[in-house]
């Protein structure tokens, strides 16, 4: 089927619930992937004219500043029907400052497409997200676009996708005339000797059972049906990933990947009946300030005054109820009554939904783990007039609303507000935001490096009701301890479950997570374990603010006695230059803090791997361009956050609260006496 032939496809209807897929479109920045789905959209029947990124009128860029910049900022929903079942396309961004927006994405696919550039090749993001995919067991298909390009690679390029993505690879055609404007992608057919041998063989590699049928059906390959059965099972199970080329902008290709979409990706499943079970994976706005939540429902059945339960991570239950249901069909949004299991629609009414809630039960990617590295980097916002500060304030809540990990950090004292950050970019386009949609112009402080605090070693504290100079109707006594990495704060009783009042057990232990976002040095401190060993209360005078008061001062006095170390976040890299410029390069990353491993030779010349704080990466980047050439090609990721060993002293970040570390400041602007 070429892509101007009549789709039978076009006229299929949507179906509802687990006829249903929902697909993600991901890749390194520039690589194509909006303009495959635009391509997408038209060949389905949704779109009739193809919209252009460069001229700013594609379907899924509806933001100004996206159309402006040709970059995808949001990840956005379109609907179209393939062989009578409705896709959910989800186009995310490719740039590695809105990450953040594909983690989001991640846990309510059923399969992905990873667009690679033909030109370009395998580049950094193009690797992170595989390896996540492939983490995540998320069915994965690979188009290589861009094949009409001059340069354009396609057998070379599939050695490198072997080599630096993964070898579970099945190339399911050939590209001929590759880098001119005739460039076309021709499907092996099944009959093909050659190619059955080829892929029964790459089936093989993933199960016994296929290799044990491929022995036995020497000297003939395995019959076509037996090996697309097998191509299938293997692909929902994200044991191979089928390769197709082609071109977004000519069409070439795009027929056979629709068709791969069509028959190889897993459709959503769920069914109605069962209990309600949904992730919110993206809050906005509405013309009228509304909040409009994007579920995706793995279970059950929302209407339109359902009464649903919200929840994030061991946070509490939060009610809300259901006003109006929108669901994807046909390229648009529209009202409907309810939204079913296996399908992504919009929940109107929630006044407290968050980014990141499961809706009932959790779905079965629902968790707290991250896909991706936490931002690395922060920055202060300014407002340009000084009387835009609480504009400023109620503009950044509405934007963490829509991305949790902008992570913003006020200043009361200082009438600052900070908030994380990936990379240059992103901050370029928080400050375009706010000017440009909330009419505040804003300026920004320098980039710095987020770090962290760790427990050395236990410690305890404890104050009771009435004596030492205690100025609150509180008994608390904690005990800190270091926790297992990755354990965040883990909270614990030592004492009676019936010991005080609920309401103060709670007031204790939401002090002790909100107290802990500033340590000894002002950073936050993670992975510990806190356990209130000491209870005790007036029946008559007190209240959970004394808790509240109260908790701050035991936890530092604890936390001092423990001790922190200030941890920085550091990078793994993996750096490909040429051989000519590895003696300026390596010199750069000395003094840069890196570690790298000996330089290894291979093809594309000298290849060096390592650790690198975050804090240069960024300077590497700027470096290296001029050191190398333009060939060099740097990839990092997240690693781990490691004792910081650079200064004699550790670097601090000065306090937003009451400074509970200083008793006599603290008690002065808490119960405004010492």
């Amino acid at each position: 089927m070429s892509a101007g032939a009549p789709n039978p496809a076009r006229s299929a209807s949507p179906n509802p619930g687990s006829d249903a897929l929902n697909l993600g479109i991901v890749a390194h920045v520039d690589a194509g992937k909006t303009s495959l789905t635009e391509r997408l959209l038209h060949f389905s029947g949704v779109l009739d004219e193809i919209g252009s990124v460069d001229a700013g009128s594609t379907h899924t860029d509806t933001l100004a500043l996206e159309r402006r910049r040709g970059i995808t900022i949001k990840s956005a929903v379109a609907s179209f029907a393939l062989d009578g079942r409705t896709v959910n396309l989800i186009d995310t961004p490719g740039h590695p400052d809105f990450i953040a927006e594909v983690e989001r994405v991640l846990g309510v696919l059923d399969g992905a497409v990873l667009v690679v550039s033909a030109v370009e090749g395998v580049q950094a993001q193009t690797r992170v997200l595989m390896r996540t995919l492939r983490r995540l067991r998320i069915p994965t298909l690979i188009f290589v676009n861009k094949i009409d390009r001059r340069g354009a690679q396609d057998t070379s390029l599939l050695r490198s996708l072997g080599d630096r993505l993964t070898p579970a690879l099945a190339p399911l055609g050939a590209v001929h005339d590759a880098g001119l404007p005739t460039a076309s992608f021709q499907p092996y057919p099944e009959a093909d000797a050659d190619f059955a041998d080829r892929l029964g063989q790459r089936l093989a590699e993933q199960d016994d059972a296929v290799l044990a049928a491929c022995l036995n059906a020497l000297p003939h390959p395995l019959p076509p049906a037996r090996l697309r059965a097998e191509l299938v099972r293997q692909t929902h199970r994200a044991l191979i990933h089928p390769v197709f080329f082609g071109s977004a902008v000519t069409g070439a290709g795009v027929d056979a990947l629709a068709e791969g979409i069509g028959q190889l990706l897993p459709p959503a499943g769920g069914a109605p009946d069962e209990p309600v079970s949904g992730t919110v994976f993206k809050v906005e706005r509405g013309a009228a300030g509304e909040r409009i939540a994007y579920v995706r429902l793995f279970g059950g059945r929302v209407r339109v005054r359902d009464h649903v339960t919200l929840r994030q991570g061991p946070g509490a239950a939060r009610e809300g109820r259901v006003t109006g249901v929108r669901v994807f069909a046909e390229g648009t949004v529209t009202g409907a009554r309810a939204v079913a299991a296996g399908r992504i629609g919009q929940l109107l009414g929630l006044a407290d939904v968050r980014v990141g809630d499961t809706v009932g039960r959790p779905g079965p990617r629902t968790g707290t783990d991250r896909h991706f590295a936490p931002p690395a980097l922060e920055t202060v916002v300014r407002p340009v007039r000084p009387g835009d500060r609480a504009a400023l304030h109620s503009a950044l809540l509405q934007l963490a609303e829509q991305d949790p990990l902008i992570g913003l950090r006020h200043d009361e004292i200082r009438r600052e507000t900070s908030v994380s950050l990936y990379g240059e970019v992103q901050k370029e386009v928080i400050g375009t935001t706010l000017d440009e949609d909330y009419g505040i112009p804003v300026s920004f402080s320098a980039t710095t490096t987020l770090h962290r605090e760790s427990v050395d070693g236990p410690g305890q504290a404890h104050e009771t009701r009435g004596e030492d100079g205690n100025p609150f109707a509180a008994t608390v006594g904690l005990r800190v301890e270091p926790g297992p990495p990755g354990s965040g704060v883990d909270h614990r009783l030592g004492v009676e479950l019936g010991s005080m009042p609920h309401a103060f057990m709670r007031a204790v232990e939401d002090t002790v997570r909100a107290t802990l976002h500033q340590g000894l040095y002002g950073w936050q401190v993670s992975d510990c374990v806190v356990t209130l060993t000491h209870s005790g209360f007036c029946s008559v005078r007190s209240t959970a603010a004394d808790f509240r008061g109260l908790t701050p001062l035991v936890l530092m006095s604890a936390l001092r006695r423990a001790g922190t170390t200030v941890l920085e976040p550091m990078h793994d890299f993996r750096l490909e230059v040429p051989s000519a410029a590895l003696g300026q390069v390596v010199p750069l990353l000395a003094r840069l803090r890196a570690v790298p491993a000996a330089p290894r030779v291979e093809r594309y010349g000298c290849s060096l791997t390592g650790e690198i704080p975050a804090a240069s990466v960024h300077p590497l980047e700027r470096r290296l361009a001029g050191l190398t050439g333009g060939e060099g090609l740097l990839e990092t990721s997240f690693a781990r956050h490691r004792p910081v060993t650079a200064t004699r002293r550790p670097p601090s970040r000065a306090r937003t609260d009451h400074n509970p570390l200083h008793r006599r400041e603290y008690l002065l602007h808490v119960v405004r006496r010492v």
